[in-house]
C-alpha cells in the first residue's frame, strides 16, 4: 500500500473516489502479502497489485463495480483445478481481498492517514472486513489519536487497544472480534494495517562494499545510514541519493542512536579499534540483523576481543559473521545481494536454498505495508 498512496492521496484531494483492494489475507503459496493493494481511480487509471498479475484483470472490474455501487465487497481468489484458464493464481495460493470505496464522503479518515505516512509518523488503519458491522468502515489509529469509528464504541476501544498494539511492532493482519469488541468472540473481521516509519539499516565503514550495501539496502526499503570516523571516506557525494552520512566514531554514534526489532546493522570495518567498542554496543541493544565483515581468521579473533570485553556466548550468538551467503560473490554490488539475501531470509524464515532443492510453499505468510 505504501508505495502507491502518494496517488491515493492526490486523488482524495481532488476529491475523486476509487476503488481500493486490499489483500486482508493469504493462505499456501500467494504472491503477495496482507497489506498489498490495487486502486482504480478517475478514468480508469490502475495503481499498484494485489498478485503479481494473476488476478488483476477480474479485480479491475470489481473495483469498478463497488465504486459504482459504493459497497464494500470481500472477495478470494485461489488456484481453479479445474480450468486453469480461469481467473485465479497460478501458484496455488489464495488471497482474501477487502475492496471498498474510498473518498470524503465514504472515508473521512484516509485524508489524514496518507497525510502522516508521508511524514513518516506512525499509523494503523483499522478496517470492517467482514461480520455485522460496517464493512469497509474505518478507524485510523495514531499513539496520541484516534479517528473515525467501527460502528460500535466498544468495538472501536478494543480495536484502539489492540492497533497501538500492532504499531509499536510495525505488524499488519487480521483481528477478530465481537460485535461489541468482545475479545473471546470472532463475529467481527477487522484488517490491521501498520504503516510504521521505515526500518532502519546502519552501515559502519564507508568502504565501496558499504556504497553497494546502503544502494541495496535502499532498494529494499530502509532508512539507511552510513557512518565512519573517517571524513575522507565518510563523504555523501560516495552514497546513493537519500542515505544519510554521519562522520564519527561508530560506537559512539550507536549509542546516541534508538534502534529497534527492525534494525539492521552491517558492520563492514574489519578494524578492531572501531568493531569491537562498536559491537560490544550493538549485541546489546535490540536489532533484526547484526552482521560483520571478515575473513574466518578476522571473525576468531573479533569473538574472542568480544569474549574479553564481556558479552555474553547467548549475545556473541547474534552476531551473523562473515556476514552474508554463501553466493561465490567477489565485487561490492554481488557482496551486497549476499548481505540482502541473509537479511531477507532471517526476516522471513527462508532458508538460502536453492528452491529448486526445496518442497512446500514458496511465499511464506507475511506482509506488504
Amino acid at each position: 500500500m505504501r508505495e502507491i498512496l502518494p496517488a491515493l492521496g492526490r486523488w482524495y484531494a481532488e476529491g475523486s473516489p476509487f476503488g481500493l483492494a486490499t489483500v486482508v489475507a493469504v493462505s499456501r503459496s500467494a504472491p503477495r502479502g496482507p497489506g498489498a493493494a490495487m486502486a482504480v481511480g478517475p478514468g480508469d487509471e490502475v495503481v499498484g497489485s494485489v498478485s503479481g498479475g494473476c488476478v488483476e484483470g477480474a479485480v479491475y472490474d470489481l473495483a469498478r463495480e463497488v465504486l459504482a455501487s459504493g459497497t464494500a465487497r470481500l472477495a478470494t481468489f485461489g488456484y481453479s483445478d479445474a480450468d486453469a484458464f480461469a481467473v485465479g493464481l497460478t501458484c496455488g495460493g489464495e488471497i482474501t481481498l477487502l475492496v471498498r470505496p474510498v473518498g470524503p464522503d465514504s472515508d473521512p479518515v484516509f485524508g489524514a492517514v496518507a497525510e502522516a505516512v508521508a511524514a513518516g509518523r506512525p499509523v494503523t488503519v483499522a478496517t470492517v472486513a467482514d461480520g455485522p458491522a460496517p464493512r469497509g468502515a474505518a478507524l485510523a489509529v495514531w499513539p496520541d489519536r484516534v479517528l473515525g469509528t467501527l460502528g460500535a464504541s466498544g468495538l472501536d476501544a478494543a480495536v484502539t487497544a489492540d492497533a497501538r498494539g500492532e504499531l509499536a511492532l510495525g505488524a499488519t493482519g487480521l483481528r477478530h472480534y465481537g460485535p461489541h469488541g468482545e475479545r473471546r468472540e470472532d463475529a467481527v473481521a477487522v484488517f490491521l494495517h501498520s504503516f510504521a516509519p521505515p526500518p532502519r539499516m546502519l552501515v559502519f565503514g564507508a568502504i565501496d562494499y558499504a556504497a553497494a550495501v546502503a544502494r541495496i539496502g535502499d532498494f529494499l526499503g530502509y532508512r539507511v545510514t552510513v557512518c565512519d570516523a573517517r571524513p575522507v571516506f565518510a563523504t555523501p557525494r560516495r552514497f546513493p541519493p537519500g542515505v544519510e552520512v554521519v562522520v564519527d566514531w561508530p560506537h559512539r554514534y550507536l549509542r546516541g542512536t534508538e534502534t529497534d526489532g527492525r534494525t539492521v546493522i552491517c558492520v563492514l570495518t574489519h578494524d578492531p579499534k572501531f568493531d569491537v567498542p562498536l559491537l560490544t554496543e550493538a549485541l546489546r541493544r535490540p536489532a533484526a540483523y547484526i552482521g560483520a565483515m571478515g575473513s574466518r581468521r578476522t571473525h576468531d579473533d573479533r569473538s574472542r576481543r568480544l569474549a574479553e570485553a564481556g558479552l555474553t556466548a547467548a549475545e556473541l550468538s547474534r552476531l551473523r559473521s562473515p556476514l552474508g551467503l554463501d553466493l561465490g560473490a567477489r565485487t561490492p554490488e554481488e557482496v551486497a545481494v549476499s548481505v540482502a539475501g541473509e537479511i531477507v531470509a532471517l526476516r522471513w524464515g527462508g532458508t538460502g536454498s536453492p528452491l529448486t532443492g526445496t518442497e512446500g510453499a514458496i511465499h511464506r505468510p507475511g506482509g506488504d505495508g
